[in-house]
């Protein structure tokens, strides 16, 4: 098997020119000797991680539920937790790596659960900060079901904060979102709180 049949296929394919063209300009910057063999073909590695890393924005809410919304008779809380995610931080392009932690209050319509991870992919897929990212999720479930409530937490570590900066490497940002019976009633946010830290490690 050859080396180029075993390369990441993310790298494989022809990759926009600008793009490119833009990666080898700023290695031409960074870098002392640009031209050298490691380098050769990073601006098509960089470019073509970049197109996949921000994949989110070639998708929407409605391709990613496809239909999969059921009418049920269920009204108890339903969570979805410890949902990995990694994005790009929009202010310096490096990345912010945590998990989420989504519930909603069903009223007569349900999600796949497996629609909900997709969801939490397609937005973190874009250039975002947590607080956006956090809020579009509970808005766009909001949106699709009208359910009685949705709460989203998300807890993530920025490498903005960890490798420049103020340079904390063990810190993290909390962030959430919750809309109809997760704002009105602290018995229902205090639920959704107390069952996403149990067992969180």
């Amino acid at each position: 098997m050859s080396a180029r049949e075993i390369e990441d296929p993310l790298e494989q394919g022809t990759q926009p020119a600008a793009m490119t063209e833009a990666v080898r300009t700023l290695l031409e910057n960074l870098d002392d000797e640009p031209g050298r063999e490691g380098l050769s073909r990073t601006p098509q590695r960089v470019a073509g991680a970049l197109r996949y890393l921000t994949s989110g924005y070639r998708m929407s809410a409605s391709q990613i539920l496809n239909g999969a919304l059921y009418e049920v008779c269920y009204d108890e809380m339903v969570i979805v937790k410890d949902i990995e995610l990694f994005s790009l931080c929009e202010h310096h392009l490096l990345p912010m790596w945590g998990k989420a932690h989504v519930a909603y209050l069903p009223h007569r319509k349900v999600i796949g659960l497996s629609k909900i991870p997709r969801l939490v992919d397609m937005f973190a897929r874009r250039l975002q900060i947590q607080e956006r990212l956090t809020s579009q999720i509970a808005h766009t479930i909001q949106e699709a079901i009208e359910p009685r409530g949705v709460g989203v937490v998300i807890e993530a570590r920025h490498f903005c904060m960890m490798m420049r900066g103020v340079e904390k490497q063990h810190s993290s940002a909390v962030t959430s979102a919750m809309l109809g019976a997760f704002r009105e009633s602290q018995r229902t946010r205090d639920e959704f709180l107390s069952l996403i830290a149990h067992g969180s490690g």
